[in-house]
């Protein structure tokens, strides 16, 4: 799923005020928690997940990973904080139009 700028800018703002719904922690990133990832995004459509780990390039293998297993988009990362969306079924969420 590609997103544009403005829609992007536009998962921003809706996702300022959340909380983390999933925490990676030691373990790292297990069928588990990936499961839970995605049905966190189908029931919700934009979540954010806090990614443990120091090592920058570790940190960026789990967010590929995380994106690419879900079939999410991207949205932000801020430090150990992504942001993911997905429409669900349902669209909760409405997007701006692309030009």
């Amino acid at each position: 799923m590609n997103l544009t700028t403005k829609q992007k800018q536009h998962l921003k703002g809706l996702a300022h005020n959340l909380k983390p719904v999933v925490m990676l922690g030691a373990n790292g990133l297990t069928e588990g928690v990936l499961a839970e990832i995605d049905s966190a995004l189908t029931h919700h459509e934009l979540i954010k997940v806090k990614v443990a780990g120091a090592d920058r390039e570790l940190k960026n293998a789990i967010v590929d990973a995380i994106v690419r297993e879900t079939q999410s988009a991207k949205v932000q990362v801020i430090g150990h904080v992504l942001v993911l969306f997905r429409h669900s079924a349902e669209m909760k969420i409405a997007l701006p139009k692309t030009k």
